[in-house]
């Protein structure tokens, strides 16, 4: 019998990518997902396949999760609210959906002891200053009142939750905290940085990078965190624990809006654009946000492959490929 899990979100960027490598190690998924922002298209490479299920639903309102949940060996729950324009512009289904969605799923398994990874984000560190962002650090949360801090703080509930049904229920739970993933299929509509900037140099419109440029980020490509994932889920030492999951490749914002510039031969120049005019005003930004890997390597022995340029270069390839497969587009 084949064994099967369940991926919540699956129809999202990483969602997608995860549901492609798990049908591809011969496991059968069943994918929940409401469609609000993964899209169908993004399972077009598995669509029909004998071993993948979809289901268009909220996982709060999915009326077979109970059912779905007690056929299934092990749940990975991608199912969030995803992107900082979309927390700026709707912190209200910020929270509703990451708080509802992660309830429900730990609820529901619970009943039948299946383990849970759960993806949480980098953010969950906050204001924090340090160099190196590690799992045991403490937390800082901005104020309240601005929406910014709305995602942060309910993944960061997501988190207490999960780690709540594993002392109180004995839920095998994994929290995976995800540092800046990119790749193919990633959107630029809620403000991801890197599919921006491909589609503007693209078109030869500047690169509009928020703020001073100097903000630091690690990118990891998509699937070296699928990579991660799966790694963690198949680990039972894991259980309990918390992971960051990215690479230890860093670069300010500006260095890569110039470095896309460059790979892709594109003329276009680069903008710098206030935060209060990109977002809201008394928005506030991480100056740096550096994993510490070392926990993740210790458990499961993974490290990022992917180089920064060789990240670039296979998301605007893939990119270009997709266009040119939609009807009614010439060859890019």
């Amino acid at each position: 019998m084949v064994k099967r899990l369940l991926v919540t979100g699956g129809a999202g960027f990483i969602g997608s990518h995860l549901v492609e490598r798990l049908l591809a190690d011969g496991l059968a998924v069943t994918v929940v997902d409401d469609f609000s922002t993964g899209r169908q298209e993004n399972l077009q490479a598995v669509a029909g396949h004998p071993h993948l299920r979809v289901i268009a639903a909220k996982v709060s309102a999915c009326q077979e999760l109970e059912a779905i949940v007690a056929e299934t060996q092990a749940i990975y729950h991608l199912a969030a609210a995803v992107g900082v324009e979309l927390v700026v512009k709707s912190p209200i289904r910020t929270i509703q959906t990451n708080l509802e969605e992660t309830e429900a799923i730990l609820s529901a398994a619970s009943k039948y002891q299946v383990p849970v990874l759960l993806t949480s984000t980098s953010e969950v560190y906050g204001k924090s200053q340090r160099e190196v962002f590690a799992e045991e650090d403490d937390l800082i949360i901005g104020p309240p009142y601005l929406g910014r801090w709305s995602y942060a703080c309910s993944k960061l509930m997501d988190e207490f939750l999960a780690l709540a049904y594993a002392r109180e229920r004995g839920l095998p739970v994994i929290i995976a905290r995800v540092f800046n993933t990119v790749g193919p299929r990633q959107t630029g509509r809620y403000g991801m940085v890197l599919p921006r900037f491909i589609a503007a140099a693209r078109a030869g419109r500047p690169l509009r990078v928020f703020g001073d440029g100097q903000q630091t980020r690690c990118f990891c490509y998509v699937a070296d965190a699928v990579e991660a994932l799966v790694r963690l889920q198949n680990c039972p030492a894991a259980r309990g624990q918390v992971f960051n999951v990215g690479s230890a490749e860093e670069t300010s914002i500006l260095a890569l809006a110039e470095l896309v510039i460059k790979v892709l031969g594109a003329s276009s120049p680069v903008e710098l654009v206030p935060y209060d005019q990109a977002y809201a005003p008394g928005f506030e930004d991480m100056r740096r946000r550096r994993p510490s890997l070392e926990k993740l390597a210790a458990f499961t022995g993974f490290r990022a492959q992917r180089s920064l340029q060789q990240i670039i270069r296979l998301t605007a390839a893939a990119e270009s490929g997709q266009k040119d497969r939609r009807p009614g587009r010439a060859p890019v």
